[in-house]
């Protein structure tokens, strides 16, 4: 028994040994692409050196701490052989992160002692001029002092006091340049622990060569905490000109790590999102009574509140939002604000950050603050591994899947790669930005134009007096689909003046999209009820009402308009009841919704009338609400 354990630390120790003698080597990657999700990113770097002949380490350092390992694709191009990848946390790099941290800090510390002694010199001078100023009577109440003692005095204070107002002046000039130089400092502090986590990560690249050479590699990997959002502007400077639509990504990062002059591309694909197809469940029909309905929720236009910290109640900047199912969000800003324009039907918001739970929340109001509990499990679970410490959930099928291939012959150039997992995306459509772009790893929304669409439109006018008397511009685009469009939220100009917000919903399965362009009140809308028309009568066993509504609508723009007008007469869901439309001024009532409508064209100046009447029958004992 002990020369079997004698034998197994003997075999231990000689692999440990073995492992140790391992040459390491930092080879420095420069990042060249980035293609962003909807949620997360695809990193594309490229890095070169030399390696030496026999077994050794590749260091691709400085990543970001939010790689998803099993994400990793590495291409080798050389005469070696790829044996293993892998990646870990770099705690040196939080280490020396955490030095830089504390030597700004120390510098604010000697600020803040220095403007102690400023202060109180400034208190001394202070008491200087008091003491001056309580002496100002030059030989007491009693003796008269003469012309030449007066000057004297006189020269005396204004001599002292000068002395001490200019040395008061330049100790606020001091004090003010401190604070801009501490609030610097305080800033550059922020942004060096803005990611909430102050390690980097790096990928491990073990090789095999018989001579020493130049290596080149090809990585590309997934990172989290990062995303955009379709966001348009759209203008139009009258209903005879064409559309102009800007289509946006508002992108976010907050990786650790900027994107410096990188090839930047946007695409509408989620990798995070499940590929699995759902299954339908058995549909099991019972008694109405024996039904558990959910409550329909009430929809709101929009949405805005704070998202803050569980624990301390502070604001979280740099926070996701998104409308559940949509591709509508957006980011909080500093203080951990928010404000989201909402496509009809929305019922739940998803907030998430790096380190804290994600949550989901019912929309029940147009404000809804957010506290997020912060992820012990994220920030806990770690373990060491034969290549060093890095975070369990990283681990899981990456090593176990190593598959080995390559070639030692001069002929081939390119090593064959080792992956730890290939991340195959869905069909996706990209947008690919021309120009190399920069982006801060901050968390801080930044606007890219993507498109710049001149789009033929035809333009209507749509008014619902029963609810609203402001008249609705809505573009209709014909054969939008090539636009490649998503949803979401839109900034509206009309006629050079911006008019709001709206949603442009890019999921539409009509083959016109509608894009509302706001409220325009150059059209008036009234509607009254005619009070002599609407009267109640008792004819035999039933009551029979009668109501009538008068709709005017006037153009007063300085072109012709076409206007859709609607309005309802109400649909009897009981057999004892019976409604009949009696005039509609040529409107066309769907019988089954109730819904009338009319479309009308306005000459410049000109206004129509339109009258709604209709009558309701019923048993004189029920009551029926009309108004």
């Amino acid at each position: 028994m002990k020369r079997l354990s004698f034998a197994l630390l003997f075999s231990l120790f000689t692999m440990l040994a073995y492992s140790q003698e391992i040459k390491e080597t930092s080879f420095k990657s420069e990042i060249q692409e980035v293609t962003v999700f909807l949620s997360g990113a695809q990193i594309f770097e490229t890095a070169s050196g030399q390696i030496s002949a026999g077994e050794s380490f590749i260091l691709i350092k400085g990543l970001s701490p939010y790689v998803d390992e099993k994400s990793i694709q590495v291409k080798g191009m050389g005469d070696f052989t790829i044996q293993a990848v892998n990646k870990r946390l770099d705690y040196l790099s939080e280490q020396q992160t955490g030095e830089k941290v504390k030597m700004l800090q120390d510098s604010i510390l000697a600020i803040q002692r220095n403007q102690s002694i400023e202060m109180a010199r400034l208190e001394v001078l202070k008491e200087k001029t008091s003491l001056l100023n309580a002496n100002k009577n030059i030989g007491g109440t009693q003796n008269g002092s003469t012309l030449t003692e007066l000057k004297q005095a006189m020269d005396f204070y204004d001599t002292e006091l000068m002395k001490i107002k200019a040395e008061e002046l330049k100790i606020q000039a001091n004090l003010q340049k401190e604070n801009e130089e501490m609030n610097k400092l305080s800033n550059q502090i922020a942004a060096m622990q803005e990611s909430g986590n102050e390690s980097t990560s790096e990928i491990r690249i073990r090789v095999k060569t018989d001579r020493a050479g130049v290596a080149n590699f090809e990585i590309n990997y997934l990172v989290a905490n990062a995303g955009w959002y379709p966001k348009y502007d759209v203008r139009v400077k009258n209903v005879s000109s064409p559309l102009s639509l800007i289509y946006k990504a508002e992108v976010y990062q907050n990786t650790g790590v900027d994107w410096k002059d990188v090839k930047l591309r946007f695409s509408n694909g989620n990798p995070n999102q499940g590929g699995q197809i759902p299954d339908l469940e058995k549909w099991e029909l019972n008694f109405a009574r024996l039904t558990t309905f959910n409550p329909r929720t009430q929809n709101f236009g929009s949405v805005s509140g704070k998202v803050v910290d569980a624990g301390d109640g502070e604001g979280i900047p740099g926070a996701t939002v998104m409308v559940r199912g949509t591709t509508i969000g957006t980011v909080t800003d500093i203080d951990g604000n928010y404000s989201l324009t909402l496509p009809s039907g929305a019922s739940q918001l998803s907030v998430s950050f790096i380190g804290y739970q994600p949550r989901d929340i019912a929309i029940n109001s147009s404000r809804v603050n957010v506290s997020l509990q912060e992820d012990t499990m994220m920030l806990e679970e770690v373990v060491v591994t034969g290549y060093g410490t890095q975070q369990k959930k990283s681990i899981t099928g990456s090593v176990a899947t190593v598959r080995i291939r390559g070639t030692n012959s001069m002929d081939a150039m390119e090593a064959s790669p080792l992956q730890t997992s290939v991340v195959e995306n869905q069909t996706t459509v990209e947008i690919e930005v021309a120009e190399p772009y920069s982006i801060k790893s901050n968390g801080e929304k930044t606007l890219v134009d993507l498109k710049n669409y001149q789009v033929e439109a035809s333009y209507r006018y749509s008014v619902v007096p029963k609810l609203d008397n402001d008249a609705f511009l809505i573009a209709e685009i014909a054969d939008w689909s090539q636009y490649s469009l998503l949803e979401g939220e839109s900034n509206l100009y009309f006629e050079d003046g911006y008019v709001g917000r709206s949603i442009l919903n890019g999921s539409s399965l009509q083959d016109t999209l509608e894009i509302s362009m706001g409220r325009d009140r150059s059209i008036v809308i009234q509607r009254e009820k005619n009070d002599e028309f609407s009267k109640k009568r008792a004819i035999g066993s039933n009551i029979t009402e009668s109501r009538e509504y008068k709709i005017t609508v006037k153009n007063n723009k300085s072109q012709p308009v076409t206007i859709n007008v609607e309005d309802q007469i109400p649909v009897s869901v009981n057999s004892d009841i019976t409604v009949e439309a009696l005039g509609l001024s040529g409107g066309k009532l769907d019988p089954n919704t109730g819904l009338v409508t009319w479309t009308i064209t306005l000459q410049p100046g000109a206004q129509q009338e339109l009258k709604l009447q209709y009558e309701v029958k019923y048993p004189k004992r029920e009551k029926v609400i009309l108004d």
